[in-house]
């Protein structure tokens, strides 16, 4: 079609009697003389080009010849901010004018056939984002239409409430939206007749200083008014909902979500019998759902979750013969919900209550429900310990959510079968015990994790579209094979085997998941060597094989995971150097756990490109070497960038968008991390958590003083290595240091004074170094136990020894030498003769006097 109207007109401008055109959505983008077809058609009352991407508006038109369009729609056309063109002012005969989304400025030029008081004929105008509209002259020229203008849309006009004023002659008007604009204030009596008013929209303001009794006085103070439809979603309204609401006997549709209202539903509610659609969620409404509510005899959408609604359902809920849709969702309700709750609810096709502590006891154990679901979502009620039975009616079913429901007899065998619709699945957090055979082909997402499912791991089919598949922290024995290499490759993106009892070799099979991003096989018992195909996982995020007897060295494969941002292979049996590829290849890693495994060598210098480090883990190996200088590349650890910087980091977690029906559904990152001598596990606030561990293995050196520039660190841990040297004085501009560890090392110097200045630290380790001195005066390092400094020459709080004591014994050394009394060279002597006496007599009891040395070494604090 874009050919023809640039290449070959002839076909178009040869029907002068055309009155229709309709190419929306066709794309006409180098359609560059567009309007000039178009004006050939003398007899066009109707043109509709919504969203063709017309590259022009053709600003100055020479002469028109559309002298009897009534209807014309060029909306969702970007003309780039163009004048608003006067040829369409020409058009005195339009009904009908859409220009939304077509992002003109101005205002336009005036004059007088250039304002919209020459569109005397005009009704509906959709005219929405349009930078020009928030003119006030612009809106008095619409306002000059006088009583013809029945529907009016500026939404994102950036109209402000002093203008509304202009508005005053439309007295016709029955549809008014003004969304996502700046208005602050109630509307104004003078704005047409309000009291006719049917529908109006004024979601996305701000009225915050505004009660919404006040925001509606003027409709709330007509005798009869006709409004049937009112949004003010999103607009920071506060207070409470007015008694004076059921004065608007008309109302089919209200939308007030996502607001701050508190206060109680009041009873007044029952008594809009019109109302088709009531949205109050994500306010601050408190107190029970008023029984009256059983009385909105037209309602099909209900929404009040996440809200502080108390106390227990009413049974007149069962009364909403025409309910579609009902919400209650995250607040504070408690009690037993019946089949009587549900009574004539025959067309209920969604029903979603999750998080709240509700327990349903249907009165008869074979109830079998009126309604037909296609999505039920009630996570966190009490539905066991048996299966629940009539579950297996709703045959309609495509999202089913029953995690955390004290279920914990075995899933009926019949319970695949019975849902053959079934897209996702999430029954976790249960106790349901047997096997899974197979997972049906028509499922997208499964969640089965924390239960007490046993025997192999299931089948899934060569037709399989399934993406989310978690099976974790159950009891699967046996090899993945079964699973993973068994048909001919699948679509999924998340899998998650942790906490299982599977055993065998990784397969060599991963060519059939490349669309993976999520993997975690953490805490089984699998072996042997980590395949090469796994190479081929190029769209992997994480990755998590921590806790199973994995060997051998990491293959050179894994440099082709460019999109990894975790990576974690601690408590393994994993040998050789740790790869320089990490660092030149895996840019965008931000968790590398290679913690207590048998690594050696030296830390290169390659692994500072990790720049997006936050989580760095390199204890209990075999490690020597230097700590390498260049650690403050680290840029998010060195506070040089944020994680909030990053939007497409997923170190927490990532959203599936599978479509319609899988809002909300997110796999959890999660790491073992040890921090102040203790195993946490991380998930949540996983970005938040910045850890650098170096501990346990054969560090030598200094410790640098570009390792104080990481002052993002929270932790901090590089004991049990051979460090020599002091503890760097700026080591204060760690300021979020809560737990610091170089114990067991061969430090030296004193404490330095800038320790004071760490207010956060709550872990404090130096103990067995040589470090002399006084301890720091600090609210934090007195308040630990002594045992954080044993083994040093340290004085002070909460230490027993007295700074002035030792100040005391080496004044009482240096007298002693001045007396000419050479202790040094009488120990000398004593010690010669004693070393060589036992090495010549007994050599094999050796090793025995030094360790009893080295210990009374510690015990004397020498």
């Amino acid at each position: 079609m874009q050919y023809r109207l640039q290449h070959n007109q002839k076909w178009l401008s040869s029907m002068s009697s055309l009155r229709h055109l309709d190419m929306s959505g066709v794309y006409l983008t180098e359609a560059s003389d567009w309007f000039q077809v178009i004006n050939t058609l003398p007899s066009l009352a109707q043109l509709h080009l919504s969203s063709s991407g017309l590259p022009d508006i053709h600003p100055n038109v020479a002469s028109l010849n559309l002298t009897f369009l009534s209807s014309l729609d060029l909306s969702y056309n970007n003309f780039n901010k163009s004048f608003m063109p006067q040829w369409i002012f020409s058009i005195t005969s339009l009904v009908s004018l859409d220009l939304s989304g077509c992002h003109f400025r101005g205002p336009p030029i005036s004059s007088s056939t250039s304002s919209f008081h020459n569109l005397t004929s005009l009704k509906f105008l959709h005219i929405s984002e349009n930078e020009f509209m928030s003119s006030s002259l612009v809106l008095k020229e619409l306002s000059s239409i006088g009583g013809n203008l029945i529907s009016l849309d500026m939404g994102s006009c950036g109209v402000k409430s002093a203008t509304l004023d202009s508005l005053h002659n439309l007295t016709s008007l029955l549809s008014l939206v003004l969304y996502d604009n700046e208005l602050t204030s109630t509307i104004p009596k003078s704005l047409g007749n309000l009291c006719n008013l049917r529908h109006i929209d004024m979601g996305y303001n701000n009225f915050q200083n505004i009660s919404l009794t006040s925001l509606l006085r003027s409709f709330l103070d007509c005798k009869s008014p006709s409004l049937e439809s009112l949004y003010l979603e999103v607009s920071r309204l506060s207070c409470s909902l007015p008694n004076q609401l059921e004065q608007l006997v008309n109302l089919v549709h209200l939308d007030l979500g996502d607001n701050d209202i508190s206060g109680p539903i009041p009873e007044s509610i029952g008594k809009l019998s019109f109302l088709r659609s009531l949205y109050l969620y994500w306010n601050l409404i408190s107190g029970p759902i008023p029984y009256s509510v059983g009385g909105l005899s037209s309602l099909e959408t209900l929404t009040l979750s996440h809200n502080h609604l108390t106390g227990t359902l009413p049974e007149s809920l069962g009364q909403l013969s025409k309910l579609k849709y009902l919400d209650l969702s995250h607040n504070l309700l408690t009690g037993v919900v019946t089949d009587a709750h549900f009574s004539k609810l025959i067309g209920l096709k969604n029903l979603y209550g999750s998080g709240n502590n509700l327990t349903l006891r249907p009165h008869y154990a074979n109830w079998v429900p009126s309604f037909q679901l296609e999505s039920l979502y009630i996570s966190s009620w009490d539905l066991g310990p048996q299966f629940p039975l009539w579950l297996l009616t709703q045959r309609d079913l495509s999202f089913l959510d029953m995690r955390n429901t004290k279920i914990s007899s075995t899933m009926p065998e019949s319970f695949w079968r019975s849902f053959p619709n079934l897209q996702y699945l999430d029954m976790s957090q249960n106790q349901i015990q047997g096997r899974l055979f197979e997972i049906p082909a028509t499922l997208v997402g499964v969640e089965l994790s924390s239960n007490l499912f046993s025997g192999k791991l299931p089948k899934l089919f060569n037709s399989s579209m399934l993406k989310l598949l978690d099976l974790s922290n159950n009891s699967f024995t046996g090899s993945l094979f079964h699973l993973l290499c068994s048909w001919g490759g699948n679509v999924t993106d998340a899998l998650n085997l942790a906490n299982n009892h599977l055993s065998g070799a990784i397969p060599d099979c991963w060519e059939k998941w490349q669309s993976l991003r999520f993997l975690n096989l953490e805490n089984n018992n699998l072996s042997g060597v980590i395949p090469t195909t796994m190479g081929y996982l190029s769209y992997l995020v994480s990755l998590n094989m921590c806790k199973n007897k994995l060997s051998g060295r990491l293959p050179a494969s894994l440099m082709w995971l460019k999109e990894l941002q975790i990576l974690e292979f601690a408590s393994n049996e994993l040998v050789g150097s740790i790869p320089t590829w990490i660092g030149t290849e895996l840019l965008d890693l931000r968790i590398l756990n290679l913690r207590s495994n048998s690594f050696d060598g030296t830390i290169s210098h390659e692994l500072c490109y990790l720049t997006a480090i936050q989580i760095l883990d390199f204890a209990h190996n075999n490690l020597s070497g230097n700590i390498p200088r260049c650690f403050n590349n680290f840029t998010v650890l060195s506070k040089k960038e944020t994680t909030e910087i990053n939007p497409d980091s997923m170190i927490s977690g990532f959203p599936f968008g599978f479509g319609s029906g899988f809002e909300g559904i997110e796999i959890k990152n999660s790491a073992s991390l040890v921090m102040k001598g203790q195993e946490y596990t991380y998930s949540t606030i996983l970005y938040l958590v910045m850890v650098l561990d170096l501990s346990s293995n054969k560090f030598s050196g200094s410790i640098p003083v570009e390792l104080m520039a990481l002052q993002a660190l929270q932790s901090l841990n590089i004991s049990n290595n051979q460090l020599t040297g002091v503890i760097p004085k700026n080591i204060g501009d760690m300021k979020f240091l809560e737990s610091f560890d170089v114990s067991l090392n061969h430090l030296s110097g004193e404490l330095p004074m800038s320790l004071s200045g760490l207010s956060f630290l709550s872990s404090f380790n130096v103990s067995f170094n040589n470090l002399t001195g006084r301890i720091p005066s600090s609210t934090q390092l007195q308040g630990f136990n002594e045992t954080s400094f044993f083994g040093n020459k340290l004085c002070g709080v909460p230490l027993t020894q007295i700074c002035g004591e030792i100040e005391h014994h080496k004044d009482q050394q240096e007298d002693d030498t001045s007396h000419g009394v050479d202790f040094g060279l009488i120990i000398s002597i004593l010690l010669g003769f004693f070393v060589g006496f036992w090495s010549i007599v007994i050599p094999l009891n050796v090793g025995t006097i030094w360790i009893s040395l080295y210990k009374l070494r510690y015990m004397l604090g020498c």
